[in-house]
Order: C-alpha cells, then structure tokens, then sequence
C-alpha cells in the first residue's frame, strides 16, 4: 500500500497554501523532458535524515530535502519529480536543477542513451541565470564539468574533472557534510576499476566513515560506505553498516538491496536472500503503480542477486521460480543495463552453476522489449554460458560459431572504448578457448587460455551490476585442473576462489574432491562439511550434495 504518496501530497498542499509568493512557471522547461507527478513511494516514506541548505523559497526547503534523500538512495525517477516539484513552486531555485541534472548522472554506471547528457547541459544553463550564493555557484560549475564537452571528452575524463572539482569544494566547505558526501560519491564514482589497492575507495570510506558517527540516519553516507567496500577484501568494513542500511531508508527499494552487496562478498546468503525479497517486493510496488503490466529495473537487479544466493545454498526450486517468473515479462522499464544484466545472467547462471550442460548449450535472449543490440557486454554472457554448454555436449564446431560471436561483441566494446566491459568479455573468451582447445585434446594450450582468464579476472575489480561473474575464472581453473587429473593445482585454485567468493557452493565442493583425490581426509571432510552446513536449510536435492553426505556416512 502506498502511504506515503498520501501523507506527502497532504504535506507539499498544505506547504503551497500557506506560501504567500505566487511563481510562474519557467517558459525555458517547455523543451526539456522532465518527470513530474505525484510520487510513488512504497511504505510509510521513510528515506532517512538530510539537510541541504539552499537559498531556495523556504516553502520548499522539505520537498529539497526529500529530493536529496531519494538521489542519496538512488531513486532517480522519484527525486527528479521532487527537484522539478520544487523548480515549478520556486522557478529561481538554481540548485533544483542542479538536483535533475544530479538525478539523471547515475555517477556508478554510465547510461547508454546520451539524450540524458544534453538535457543536463539545457537544466544548468538555466540555473546559471539566477542569482547564485557562492557555494551554489561552485556546486553548478562542479557538476558543469561532466556536462560540458560530452561529445568530445570521455565519460571517464568528465568523471574525474567532477572529482576534483568535488575536492576543491570538500576542502573549501569542511564543515559541510553534504558536500563532503557529494566528494565521497564522486571519489566512489572516479575510481579505476583496475585498481586493486582500492585507493579512492578507501579514501572515500574513510570520510565516510567519519560522518557516519555524528550522520547515523544519513542514506548517503551508509550506502556509499557499501559501494566503496563492496569487494571481497573490504567487505568486512561494511558488514555493520549494510546492516543498518534498510532501517535508515526502509522506504526505498534499492536501500532494501544494497545490505546483499556486503552479504554476498561475505557469503553470507540467508542475509543476502532476506535483503533481496524485501527489495524486490518493494521494486513490484513500484512497478504496479507505474505500469502494472511492466517491470522496474530494481526488481531485475534484486532478482538477480537473489538467484546467485539460491543456487549457493543449492536451493534450485527457488531460483528457478524466479527465473520462470522473468520468462513472464514482456515489459521491464527502463530497459537499461542493469534490466539487461539480469535478464541474460538469471537463466545463464541456473543453466552452467548446475553444470546443466544441454540447457547452457540452447540458452536464448529473453523476449521482453530490450534492445540486445545495445548491450553487448551483457549478450556475451548468454553466449559464454551457451559455449560451455556446447563444449560439455561434444559440439566443438557450434562453440567454435558462438566463440567468434563472442569475440565480436568483444571488439564491439573495445570500439566504443569501454575497456572495462572489454575486458570482461576477454576473460570470457579466454575461459572459452581453454575449454574448446581442451576438448579438441590441446591439453597445455588449455591450461595456457584457463591460466591467462584467471589473471586477467584477478587484476579486475567486480562491477556493481553483479553479484558475481556467472562462473569465476578461478573455479573454471580449478576445474580444468581435476580434467587434468592435477588434484593439487586444482586445491590451490579452489581455495583462492573461495578468499575471493566465500560460501560458494561450486568452489567448496570442488575443494572437497580435489582434497580427496589427495588423500587429505581431513580437508576433504571439512569442505564436505561446510557443503552440508551450507545446504542444511534449502532442501537441496542436488547430486554434490549427495556425495557430500556419503563421504560423511551421513546416509
């Protein structure tokens, strides 16, 4: 039920009837698409505690601070409504605009449609026509810097030129800690995702971390601290924090998310699966009172994680309901990359996690209205599946077709300069080529590819989109190296896996059979152990288990 939207709509009434100012609407807004409407907002409306002061009509001091909270959770939809609510009750509020064009950055992921770049640049010249306070100003030439030029300087320059920009403010305004949030976010934002020693990160979480302390209702400040320790090395930072997270802002779908971020890395799942239920009911809400017969990215992106939780416990009952749920959408709005993520990792991973081979081996595009063509880092993960489906099925030639699509998608990012996305199809087709040289009898060329996967995936950090890599390249190795009857490469492969992905059910099991294979009984019959522990209450009927239970004389 939605209570808030009637709670607010009394609130923003009541606030605009005791307004003595009458504003007349901007003429220059006509041309540019703007959200506006009532907000939609599924629970009693708690988004957490923020003050941004602003030289704005005091009448709309708390729909800004609304709007604030929302972008802080990253609602964008429902914050630029807020932004344009108080653009339409106060047209001189410079930093309303800045707040749309905020809304529409989404610093942690770059969006694919560029309709969204020339539309910020349209919002902050008009903002700077009004009359500005000094630190207004400074904020709209910060957040200038990622608009202008677009065309011309790619998203990683204008992202670091925002950075600085950030940091000349967090040193100029240190007593403020909305900016030195902004900063943090914008550090966050900058980071290089081949940077393994995390400095931006770091350096982020840190003052982060520090105003949390006075801050502890902020939504910003706890789900920023989640992004810049969402990494297997740094997770256990935010453990706290991630459970704290949903309380401060209970009202927002993405805040119900965020906390299974902190719980995969960990391996944590029952957290993860609880965390991503809450979300993904939340997401339908939303989904119902915008278009009932569609789908919001949120409840994708949940399903997601809440599918990598399932198959970990190996509950595949529950994953594959949910996967059978997806195969009922037609419609998913906005069909973005994180709608097309989801939509190709949900039945991959259900397919190749169970080593489901025939299945991986006829793998399809889901039918909803995403355009594929836009998103070839995510198709390739449908066509990675498929290959190891084909291998394992004896169809050397068809994989060797569905390799050359991959390398194709490959050379597609790589055109675009999106080395990032690149670099994860890379590994896929490393992955590839090991496993297709394998089966053709290229024992050593095999391990060569398998080897040179497995350092590529090292040195790279994970994406936020992704609970993890359908299969990571060190359990692949690790089971190339029991193909190869080496037991003890294949441990050692194995156990970095799990430092890496604790509580995976695939790395512990193949941990088990490799230490038996080598007579380590008690190795062996710990990771049998922790299978069995993991399983206990999923209803697993899968065969590893089985043969878990049988090494234990459990039956």
């Amino acid at each position: 039920m939605i209570l808030s939207r009637q709670i607010l709509t009394i609130l923003l009434l009541l606030s605009t009837l005791g307004c003595k100012k009458a504003y007349d609407p901007n003429p220059e807004l006509i041309t540019i698409d703007l959200e506006r409407g009532d907000f939609i907002l599924c629970s009693a409306g708690r988004f957490g505690d923020v003050d941004f002061l602003t030289s704005c009509s005091e009448n709309t001091r708390e729909t800004f601070n609304l709007a604030i909270s929302l972008l802080h959770s990253f609602e964008y939809v429902e914050a630029e409504k807020a932004f344009v609510k108080v653009i339409d009750a106060d047209p001189s509020c410079s930093m309303a605009y800045w707040g749309v064009a905020m809304s529409i950055y989404h610093s942690l992921w770059m969006q694919s449609d560029k309709s969204y770049l020339q539309k910020g640049v349209k919002l902050l010249e008009i903002a700077n026509k009004f009359q500005l306070s000094e630190k207004e100003k400074d904020y709209l030439d910060a957040i200038c810097v990622f608009y202008m030029d677009w065309e011309t300087v790619k998203p990683e320059t204008r992202k670091n030129l925002y950075e600085k920009k950030m940091e000349t403010l967090y040193h100029k305004y240190r007593n403020d800690a909305e900016t030195a949030i902004f900063y943090a976010l914008a550090l966050r934002a900058a980071a290089n995702p081949n940077d393994k020693t995390y400095a931006k990160q770091k350096k982020s979480g840190k003052i982060l971390e520090d105003l949390f302390e006075k801050y502890p209702n902020h939504p910003g400040i706890a789900h920023y601290i989640i992004h810049n320790y969402d990494y297997p090395e740094l997770a256990y930072k935010a453990l706290n924090t991630a459970r704290r997270y949903a309380q401060i802002a209970p009202a927002s779908a993405h805040a119900q998310h965020m906390p299974s971020h902190i719980f995969t890395r960990l391996g944590l799942w029952e957290e993860s699966i609880k965390s991503n239920i809450n979300s993904t009911e939340s997401a339908r809400c939303y989904s119902e009172s915008i278009n009932p017969s569609g789908h919001w990215d949120e409840e994708l992106h949940g399903m997601d994680y809440l599918v990598y939780a399932y198959l970990q416990i190996g509950d595949n009952s529950k994953a594959k309901e949910q996967y059978d749920y997806l195969k009922t959408f037609d419609l998913v709005f906005p069909a973005n990359f994180k709608v097309a993520y989801s939509s190709a990792a949900i039945p991959t991973r259900i397919a190749i996690e169970n080593k489901n081979w025939l299945e991986a081996s006829t793998l399809q595009l889901p039918k909803s209205n995403i355009d594929w063509g836009s998103f070839p880092w995510q198709t390739a993960i449908l066509h990675f599946g498929k290959i190891l489906g084909l291998v394992h099925i004896g169809s050397i030639s068809d994989a060797e077709n569905e390799l050359e699509i991959l390398k194709g998608l490959h050379q597609e990012l790589a055109d675009q300069n999106d080395n990032y996305k690149a670099n994860q199809v890379l590994i896929q087709i490393n992955s590839a080529e090991a496993w297709i040289k394998f089966a053709k009898g290229n024992r050593k060329e095999a391990l060569v590819y398998m080897l040179k996967a497995s350092e590529l995936e090292s040195n790279t950090s994970k994406h936020a989109v992704t609970p993890c890599e359908v299969l990571p390249a060190d359990e692949l190795l690790g089971d190339l190296y029991l193909q190869l009857n080496e037991p003890t490469q294949a441990l050692k492969a194995y156990e970095f896996s799990l430092k890496n992905h604790p509580n995976r059910f695939n790395s512990i099991y193949g941990a088990a059979t490799a230490a038996k294979l080598l007579g380590h009984e008690n190795k062996s019959k710990h990771y049998f152990e922790s299978l069995v522990k993991l399983t206990k209450n999923a209803g697993c009927d899968r065969p590893e288990l089985n043969e878990a239970k049988k090494n234990l004389n459990l039956i």
